[in-house]
């Protein structure tokens, strides 16, 4: 016969029952009132940084593939060598490699002509540095990353030419003036200066240099450290006319290109902000691009 248990132990079962179901509940429950179940908790494998080297989608899966122009020139690359890690965007590619984790030995170098970076083909490399400015219109065939350094635009000539003397932005209205293809220089040309007649297109700003020499242009216009080079380097007897002035709001910026939609570009961009936030940019401007001043013409 099964034992009849008592009505006050009956009472105390049922308060047990209650009391362990209602602790259950509370301890199933978060803060904001969504039940959750101890499944249900975050799994190592979230907090895994999403920039680590291994889980990066580059090119190939053993290096980082990285592009510039043929032939480069200082103050951004030194004796056409991108590899060595020297000369401005040398350094700054190689600061950003060891970010993503990759030694020097690790990065593999390829040559792709300016132009060429913007075209809708597939690309053989995960990001180009090359001096390339960052615009809208560029951003709809490319991605580009955080940008590593503030340019402007600078008028170089030679001792001697019409535009030696120049002044002023009206005192170059007249003149002959050139710039490479495809750049900014040529769109602040246009924009800056306004020339009566229209500027010359160069394949590079190294043919430029030599319509300069020759005498076919008055003036050729690149950024302002390029052409402290041209004018101490590669000139004979070379003269910075002056920086044009900024178009107004957010400075002209170099970034490094990526391709649209890149699964590195997120990881990049954090590359070089780190950079930027730990002080090594600003000790590479220093180290290869501080090389004075220029009069800004009016």
């Amino acid at each position: 016969m099964t034992p009849r248990l008592s009505r006050r132990t009956l009472v105390c079962l049922v308060a047990v029952a209650a009391l362990t179901t209602a602790c259950a509940a509370k301890s199933d429950t978060s803060s904001t009132g969504t039940t959750t179940s101890p499944s249900s908790s975050s799994s190592p494998s979230e907090s895994v940084n999403a920039c680590a080297r291994d889980r990066l989608e580059t090119v190939d899966a053993s290096t980082l593939t990285i592009a510039t122009d043929k032939p480069v020139y200082e103050p951004w690359f030194v004796d056409d060598k991108p590899e060595n890690g020297k000369g401005f965007e040398g350094a700054v590619a190689a600061a950003v490699a060891g970010q993503l984790g990759y030694t020097a030995e690790e990065v593999n170098w390829v040559r792709v002509g300016f132009n060429s970076v913007f075209k809708p083909t597939p690309k053989n490399w995960d990001f180009d540095i090359n001096e390339f400015s960052i615009t809208e219109k560029r951003k709809q065939a490319v991605d580009f990353s955080s940008p590593y350094y503030d340019v402007s635009q600078a008028v170089v000539t030679t001792k001697g030419s019409k535009a030696a003397g120049a002044t002023t932005i009206a005192e170059l209205k007249d003149l002959t003036l050139g710039a490479q293809v495809g750049t900014t220089s040529l769109d602040a040309i246009n924009a800056a200066i306004a020339p009566s007649g229209k500027p010359r297109v160069y394949n590079s700003n190294n043919d430029a240099v030599k319509a300069l020499e020759n005498g076919q242009i008055d003036a050729l216009v690149t950024d302002l450290p390029t052409a402290f080079y041209m004018a101490a380097a590669q000139l004979d007897k070379g003269k910075i006319v002056g920086q044009l002035p900024a178009g107004g709001g957010t400075p002209e910026q170099f970034g490094l290109v990526l391709d649209k939609d890149s699964p590195l570009t997120t990881c990049v961009s954090q590359a070089v902000d780190a950079l930027k936030a730990d002080g090594t940019l600003d000790k590479l401007v220093d180290q290869w691009l501080s090389q004075g001043g220029a009069p800004v013409l009016n």
